[in-house]
């Protein structure tokens, strides 16, 4: 299923740990509507500007797929309305700092980025809705302890 242009039902699922778990990550309608949304106002307008393909290393997850992961059953992912998103060859800062600049978002987090490595790292993206929008822009980074600390990016 086709949800833009460039994106697809399809990648915003796949998992190969559901797939090694042999987990059914397949998303109940409400959380289509809420992936495309997020296609729709933040993915495709991102591919669009840098016209080079996004890659997509974590969308949709079951609570299931979730915890099995060692994430939340209440994160985002598991409703559908966050991607964690790169683009090869492009800073996830540069990228981060787009969607902060120029679209309508919930939540940008930078995630273990170290700014002397382009490709360190990850942007996770996530859109709700035009009137909840909180347009946070997070730094997540792990502290002395391995415990990950979230902080308002500069």
């Amino acid at each position: 299923m086709r949800l833009t242009d460039n994106f697809t039902l399809a990648e915003l699922t796949k998992s190969q740990t559901a797939e090694r778990h042999n987990i059914d990550n397949t998303p109940e309608p409400q959380h289509i509507d809420s992936l495309q949304k997020l296609c729709v106002n933040v993915l495709q307008p991102v591919r669009n500007y840098f016209d080079k393909p996004v890659v997509i290393s974590s969308g949709y997850r079951t609570p299931e797929l979730s915890k099995k992961i060692g994430s939340s059953s209440r994160s985002q992912h598991c409703k559908g309305q966050a991607a964690d998103i790169e683009i090869p060859g492009l800073s996830n800062k540069q990228l981060a700092d787009y969607i902060f600049e120029s679209l309508s978002f919930d939540q940008v987090i930078l995630e273990f980025h170290n700014p002397e490595e382009i490709n360190s790292g990850w942007v996770h993206v996530s859109y709700v809705d035009e009137e909840v929008n909180r347009f946070n822009y997070l730094l997540a980074e792990k502290d002395e302890n391995g415990k990950v600390r979230y902080s308002k990016c500069p």
